[in-house]
């Protein structure tokens, strides 16, 4: 007898690791239709029993090859010819051992339905990532909770209620504002999630490719033949930042020198457990699970960003090969944090756009201080990154306090587009959109009216 669930259609709301489990426990082997198998590859993996084995994979090319993909998982809808139709790089993205985006559960947004949308508001939620942001440096300067003081809402921050830390992903939480990197804010919005962008930023910070101090790599060139550490799939879209971001860093590196995937060899390396680390610094630093590859001699260059990045190569001895930071044309810099969005739920829009437009004259009054205050800034940083003083010192060079403010200018639009792009080219969404459709620039227009008066 086939797996019940199966007959029931309960896998069509992203039910494929209840079906692998439950297929395990009863000892029932699941029908053998070849894109269900595919996203469900990866829990039998653990689950080990279901008849979907590893013939999943061939199952799904042979899917590819009967017409086009019509599937949501697969980053198609009708008319869209789908993965099979996407060419060498695409090819490259899917061509590994671990999970491929076909194999993956439905993205976060997809398992949590999102909460009843709420006229009322108990608190505000604001979550940010360990880079530097004017929405935390705000939180840090005790700006945000004064704002909303008055009006009995306090401010508090997803990384203090770990509980609800799935909607710093799945951008479902109706009270929250997001300032972090754009994979997960843009794999929510492909997913369907209601959240509206209200505003960008682009902060220059130590995007490099590390080698060891006795390479020859020095430039884009030198990577010619040459194995660059890809990180594995993580357990959704949205959460496989450090493999989405090695890869259009490699992009970018690479077409420096006019070269492409073709021309280098990605070595897949497993992820690392950042709970497991002695620290929280050393935790963050292991998101580049590459390095330690890269020591051992088993690759040779790999894609880092960020100060908790140069304290790691400090500890392990690593160096810069290639600095993406030094070369002019800032689009070989696009990636998960250029441009940074600013986004936050559509119902929070609708029913408090007041407190939206005060949320972002804080942080433009924050960005303002930084610009001001650079010391002051990097002891805050220094919390809000995981890193050392001299991880910061060394990241965040140059200007860059000067440009936390959000804009949304054509041209970080315009690079927000590129990464979208990439991203469903290379399977880290699952469908395109429109980001014209996802912008409201009302809030940030009227956040700069709103500061202009209260210092009038």
């Amino acid at each position: 007898m086939d797996c019940p669930l199966l007959q029931e259609g309960a896998w069509f709301m992203g039910a494929g690791t209840a079906l692998s489990k439950l297929c395990a426990k009863v000892g029932k082997p699941l029908p053998g239709v070849g894109l269900v198998a595919g996203v469900l590859l990866g829990q039998q993996r653990q689950a080990g029993d279901c008849a979907a084995s590893s013939s999943g994979r061939a199952m799904l090319l042979a899917d590819q090859q009967s017409g086009p993909l019509g599937n949501p998982l697969l980053g198609a809808k009708p008319g869209n010819p789908g993965l099979g139709a996407l060419g060498t790089d695409a090819a490259l993205a899917l061509a590994t051992d671990s999970p491929n985006p076909m194999e993956l559960p439905m993205t976060l947004a997809a398992q949590h339905p999102s909460p009843l949308a709420e006229t009322e508001l108990a608190q505000i939620w604001f979550t940010r990532c360990p880079v530097p942001t004017a929405s935390g440096i705000a939180y840090k300067l005790g700006w945000l909770s004064a704002e909303f003081a008055a009006d009995g809402l306090p401010v508090s921050t997803l990384q203090e209620a770990r509980q609800l830390g799935r909607h710093h992903y799945d951008h479902q939480l109706p009270g929250l504002f997001r300032e972090g990197g754009n994979v997960p804010a843009l794999a929510a919005r492909a997913a369907g999630a209601p959240s509206r962008l209200i505003g960008l930023t682009w902060i220059e910070e130590w995007q490099t490719i590390l080698v060891r101090p006795d390479s020859a790599i020095r430039s884009a060139h030198d990577l010619k033949g040459k194995r660059l550490a890809l990180p594995a799939w993580g357990d959704s879209r949205p959460g496989s930042i450090a493999r989405a971001m090695s890869l259009h860093g490699y992009k970018g590196a690479l077409s420096l020198a006019g070269l492409g995937f073709d021309d280098v060899e990605l070595v897949e390396v497993a992820l690392q457990d950042q709970e497991q680390a002695a620290n929280p610094q050393e935790g963050l630093q292991r998101l580049w699970s590459g390095l330690d590859y890269l020591v051992r001699g088993e690759v040779d260059a790999v894609y880092v960003k960020g100060a908790s990045a140069a304290d790691a190569a400090r500890r392990l001895g690593l160096v810069v090969g290639i600095d993406l930071d030094q070369i002019t044309d800032p689009r070989y810099r696009i990636n998960n944090g250029t441009p940074r969005p600013i986004t936050v739920h559509q119902s929070l829009l609708d029913n408090h756009f007041e407190l939206v437009v005060r949320f972002l004259a804080q942080t433009l009054s924050a960005a303002d201080w930084a610009a001001d205050n650079r010391e002051a800034l990097h002891a805050i940083l220094a919390e809000e990154t995981r890193a050392d003083s001299a991880g910061v010192a060394e990241a965040y060079r140059g200007d860059f306090h000067t440009t936390l403010a959000p804009d949304l200018s054509a041209q970080r639009l315009e690079f927000l587009e590129i990464q979208k792009n990439f991203l469903y080219l290379h399977g880290f969404l699952e469908g395109d959109f429109d980001i014209a459709d996802w912008v409201d620039p009302r809030p940030l227009q009227a956040a700069h009216e709103l500061l202009a008066k209260r210092r009038a």
